[in-house]
């Protein structure tokens, strides 16, 4: 009997959520056992401010050093939360299909953005989400909070703020979609790269039969837009918490990408929009979607992005 395939993941519920749909697929996949191994990050245990703490890898780290140890056979991250330097001796083995990848306002009385009264108290951990909220409203109280989205939903349900804004992937996977009031479109609200994909990860040198399993998990199509997004913030030397926007999608053959950094107050923001077509094999239009958030993040640069906003 093989022993079970074991999955390293976050301890928080929507990590849980979003494994376990992982976790009956590679069941599927593979015919045998799945057992999930919950790693404890350094993001779960400090109620410091993601961008006090650096926000890139503070949830990634002790799930690659799980993984790099033998305790589990691939772990699977939110995209997001993924710092774009490659890990030595990890990959990313499969990049699943991506959910919704806009932000949702959950509000009290049904309220949008635009219905919220003025000075109302907003919710977000996220300086990105916070420099876009001002950008629109800059009368809102802004509130930087912690959590998981059962708290964060309790300070809107509990009357301590009017209003959160959070992932709509999140919420969807853990079945709490309906709490959202608004969803932002990404024309206007860019999210952060990434967002709604997950990333599975691995050791560089996988089992064939593992191998087979995670090529059955793989999107291509949503590989190539985060490539573009990520790409974006490896470029600016960016990390996941600083105010960068980024969203990429493709038709037919075409990647189109727009990137946005913002000034933390709201006041100011850049733009770059790319476009190529995609050619060649999976490898080459990989080398390609990076090469277009290159030539976005350069333009950014050459705007001045690394005066407007904290990229580090």
């Amino acid at each position: 009997m093989s022993a079970p395939i074991r999955i390293g993941t976050r301890g928080s519920a929507l990590a849980l959520a979003q494994t376990g749909q992982i976790a009956d697929r590679v069941r599927r996949a593979s015919g045998g056992e799945v057992e999930i191994v919950t790693v404890t990050t350094e993001g779960d245990t400090s109620r410091a401010s993601l961008s006090s703490l650096g926000g890139t890898g503070v949830f990634a780290s002790a799930l690659r050093e799980a993984l790099l140890a033998g305790e589990c056979d691939l772990v699977v991250h939110s995209l997001k939360d993924l710092p774009t330097a490659p890990a030595e001796g990890l990959r990313i083995g499969a990049v699943p299909k991506r959910a919704d990848a806009r932000d949702a306002l959950i509000a009290r009385d049904g309220l949008t953005l635009a219905t919220l009264p003025e000075g109302a108290r907003v919710g977000t951990g996220s300086p990105r989400r916070v420099a876009q909220l001002r950008s629109v409203r800059p009368d809102l109280v802004l509130s930087d909070i912690r959590g998981n989205i059962d708290t964060r939903l309790g300070f809107v349900h509990g009357g301590s703020l009017d209003a959160v804004v959070l992932a709509a992937a999140g919420l969807g996977r853990l079945g709490r979609l309906d709490a959202a009031t608004e969803l932002f479109e990404l024309s206007a609200h860019p999210s952060a790269p990434g967002q709604g994909a997950l990333a599975i990860e691995v050791r560089e040198r996988v089992p064939a039969a593992l191998a087979g399993v995670l090529q059955g998990l793989e999107h291509a199509s949503t590989r190539l837009a985060a490539t573009a997004e990520r790409a974006v913030l490896a470029r600016l030397e960016a990390g996941c918490a600083a105010p960068v926007g980024a969203t990429a999608l493709i038709d037919s053959d075409l990647l189109l990408l727009t990137a946005t950094v913002y000034s933390i107050d709201g006041s100011r923001s850049l733009s770059a929009s790319h476009g190529l077509v995609l050619e060649g094999p999976p490898a080459a239009r990989i080398e390609l979607a990076t090469e277009l958030g290159h030539r976005a993040a350069d333009e950014l640069l050459e705007a001045g992005a690394a005066e407007l906003a904290p990229l580090r």
